[in-house]
């Protein structure tokens, strides 16, 4: 407190039977000191080993870790305003608003006098400063929490020093410090300079609040700090920033990823008006990781007229080795790749026997194609250099990443860097990459340092992404003479998303299986689940949910289908695969990463996952009797540490056409900071699983993407949403650790809507988008 007037996912683990071998091992070595021969003489020597360092979970094995001091992130002034800084970049899920409600609530601050001030990219400072995974509050809350307790704290040590009085006698009550013998108050700005001398409390001296002591934190009716800002206009976002002598660029890639810029003509460009530079960005070898692609830079006055300069040029590609990556030929070939035996991740019993010897098997393969984040603010970034430095302003998730791959291509050390992240008009986890942020900082350095803002088009955003992965999921099962499963068999064919960083990698690695694939509960004797060989030809990236969505949706429509094969109730079908309410030890299910969290502090709750069906069936009246070509839906994800599940309710008519009556939504995060962003959130999953289903696709031929803009990347429509989406949350549970709320509710949505065009139709949808799929009933 003061006075004032990147990360990569860590995806290796190994094997339980692995883990007690090296723990074996490690006992001996520290046991023995000397080895002695048979004749007494001795023939080795050997120190203790040093005990194995605890393992790090959560934000404290992230970069930068976590931080918690409130110099750092608290300021008072002499008026009492407080300012908090935001250390997580903010793109509607609130948490420039929920930070402040927990630094607030355990400060007694009044929440009307606190103002946020976004940090700039620092992770030394700051720590860890990714906004991705599902993990702001899930890894910030409970630091942030003990800012706010040790600011009170040193605000009622120095109000104790002003009156001489101890500490214990003093008490910070909303806005104020409170001598409770004898009635005397200061307000915080009265002693904020001698606070700030104050020594940091020590944490284990921290008293924290009890939920039942909450302002703030779990209520309802707090409103965004920014919202009127936004619906004013005066927020600025990054697409939003001016400077004097500003310039506007766009660039001209190769169209296929790996390829290179053979030749240019620049003379038409150059007589467009406006123009003013044409320069030749180099491209990046592939594996390009988060750098830029290269191509030919427009500079102008304004951005139609670098648009259009960009149309005028003559440019020939060299394509490389993906020039003709077709997603037609793809599919097939994912399809073989999910057809054949491949290594097994999860192998208990012996899956491959059951499935041989059973009279009785469900067999179904899920395609999903590729999908673009299609964030409403194309990514676009403005660079300047002023003394030698590099100041960024830019929508960016990672703004240390941003700044480490910025000064590693103009050549500055990151100190030299100042990535400022303004608000993003979406992210869904595309502005975690930098490339365009190097792109600004690139081309501002050839224009000797000139303010320059680069922009991406609709077109360039949709046909430069990091895609999300193509997939063919192939489910096996063997039923017993009741329907109950008696093996499962679960092949995920995609593209890894670490072929962006690594052209060898051919599989889906630990954390990607870890998502609704590995980790499945369900109470089956045997179980395989394999990860076949493939080879990704374009940029995969982290989406809204990642890989829990098509492993979710194959899961899902499978138990859906298993169910009809038993002729059983859906949802009574899942809830009995459950089994009994159990807490799980993840890596019992060979899920050895649990998206980096500890296993003891986040095992898998069937309980918790009965919960939210129950919750979401309930909202939705399941098992009501509906009209001929009406059906209900029903399905269950467990991501990011939180539950999920959805309840859609469709009609199709005689020609085919769909109607999204209601969706019902439930929600099990454990705590809860800000439950109208929570809300918020998951509605925007709804209507953002709702579109992905009916229309989401990127295709390519000969290499390239055949969608430009949204006459042919279809979002969800008015007409499309459904009448009424029905929010369950469950009730705020504080004895747990947090889990994240910005994806979970994303998975379960579309085979929620494909199991309830089953229920209304009996036609069953294993192909994304839907499109034309539908029938008449």
């Amino acid at each position: 407190m003061s006075h004032t007037t990147r990360s990569q996912e860590a995806v290796a683990g190994h094997s339980p039977s692995d883990e007690s071998r090296r723990r074996l091992l490690k006992g001996f070595a520290g046991s023995l000191a000397l080895i002695v021969s048979a004749a007494g003489e001795v023939v080795a020597q050997t120190a203790p080993a040093a005990p194995a360092p605890p393992p790090k979970y959560g934000g404290d094995r992230m970069p930068g870790g976590l931080v918690d001091d409130p110099l750092v992130f608290v300021s008072v002034a002499a008026d009492g305003t407080v300012t908090v800084v935001c250390h997580r970049a903010e793109m509607g899920q609130g948490v420039r608003t929920s930070i402040p409600m927990v630094v607030a609530d355990e400060m007694e601050a009044d929440l009307l006098r606190v103002r946020v001030t976004q940090a700039p990219g620092d992770e030394k400072r700051f720590g860890n400063q990714n906004t991705d995974g599902s993990r702001s509050l899930r890894h910030s809350m409970d630091p942030m929490r003990r800012v706010g307790a040790a600011a009170r704290m040193m605000l009622e040590a120095a109000a104790a020093a002003r009156w001489g009085v101890p500490a214990a006698e003093v008490r910070a009550v909303n806005h104020e410090l409170v001598h409770q013998p004898s009635g005397r108050k200061l307000g915080f700005g009265s002693v904020a300079v001698a606070a700030a001398s104050v020594p940091v409390p020590a944490r284990e001296s921290l008293v924290l609040k009890t939920p039942a002591q909450f302002r703030y934190i779990g209520k309802s009716d707090i409103r965004p700090i920014d919202g009127a800002d936004i619906v004013r206009g005066r927020a600025v976002f990054g697409i939003d920033t001016r400077m004097d002598r500003m310039v506007y660029a766009v660039v001209a890639r190769p169209p296929v990823v790996g390829g290179k810029l053979k030749s240019f003509n620049a003379d038409k460009a150059l007589q467009v008006p406006g123009v003013i530079r044409i320069l030749e960005l180099k491209s990046t070898p592939l594996p390009a990781a988060h750098h830029p692609l290269g191509g030919v830079a427009v500079v102008a006055r304004n951005t139609w007229a670098a648009i259009k300069g960009r149309e005028a040029l003559v440019i020939e590609w060299d394509n490389g080795p993906h020039g003709s990556y077709d997603s037609d030929d793809y599919k097939r070939a994912l399809e073989t790749a999910a057809r054949t035996p491949s290594k097994a991740v999860r192998n208990e019993g012996d899956a491959t026997a059951a499935l041989a010897q059973a009279s009785r098997r469900v067999e179904a393969e899920y395609y999903l194609p590729h999908i673009a984040h299609a964030t409403m603010e194309p990514p676009v970034a403005t660079a300047r250099f002023v003394d030698g430095r590099c100041e960024i302003w830019a929508p960016t998730q990672a703004p240390q990443g941003a700044r480490d791959n910025v000064a590693a291509h103009v050549g500055l050390k990151a100190e030299q860097v100042t990535v400022n992240a303004t608000l993003l008009g979406g992210g869904f986890g595309r502005k975690s990459k930098s490339d365009f942020i190097s792109e600004a900082a690139l081309i501002s350095k050839e224009m000797g340092g000139r303010p320059v803002k680069l922009q991406w088009t609709r077109e360039d955003d949709l046909r430069h992404d990091y895609y999300h992965a193509v997939a063919v999921e192939r489910l096996e099962a063997a039923l017993d003479p009741q329907g109950k499963p008696l093996a499962w068999l679960h092949r995920s064919a995609a593209p890894s998303i670490g072929w962006t960083f690594s052209l060898d990698t051919k599989v889906l690695r630990p954390l990607e299986m870890g998502m609704t694939a590995i980790n499945v509960p369900y109470v089956i004797p045997n179980v395989r689940i394999e990860t076949p060989e493939v080879s990704a030809h374009t940029r995969i990236g982290w989406f809204r949910a990642v890989y829990n969505v098509p492993h979710a949706f194959a899961v899902q429509c499978f138990v859906n289908e298993l169910a009809a094969a038993a002729g059983r109730d859906s949802k009574e079908y899942l809830l009995e695969l459950l089994g009994p309410d159990r807490r799980i030890d993840p890596r019992t299910l060979s899920d050895q990463v649990n998206y980096g969290e500890s296993p003891e502090r986040y095992p898998i709750d069937t309980g918790r996952m009965r919960r939210v069906i129950e919750l979401a069936a309930n909202g939705a009246r399941w098992g009501r009797t509906l009209p001929r070509g009406r059906g209900l839906g029903l399905a269950m994800a467990y991501s990011f540490m939180t539950y999920a599940a959805a309840v859609v309710e469709v009609e199709v008519d005689a020609k085919g056409s769909l109607r999204i009556v209601d969706v019902d939504m439930a929600l099990d995060c454990g705590p809860q900071i800000n439950p109208e962003r929570i809300r918020s959130q998951v509605e925007g999953s709804v209507i953002m699983g709702l579109g992905l289903a009916l229309h989401g696709e990127i295709t390519f031929k000969a290499g390239q993407v055949t969608q430009s803009n949204f006459h042919d990347h279809v979002l969800l429509r008015q007409n499309e949403a459904p009448r009424q989406i029905r929010v369950h949350l469950a009730p705020a549970d504080y004895s747990v650790a947090p889990g994240g709320v910005g994806e979970p509710g994303l998975p379960p949505v579309a085979p929620a809507l494909c199991n309830a065009i089953f229920a209304a139709t009996g036609n069953r949808i294993r192909r994304l988008p839907i499109g034309n799929q539908l029938v008449p009933t």
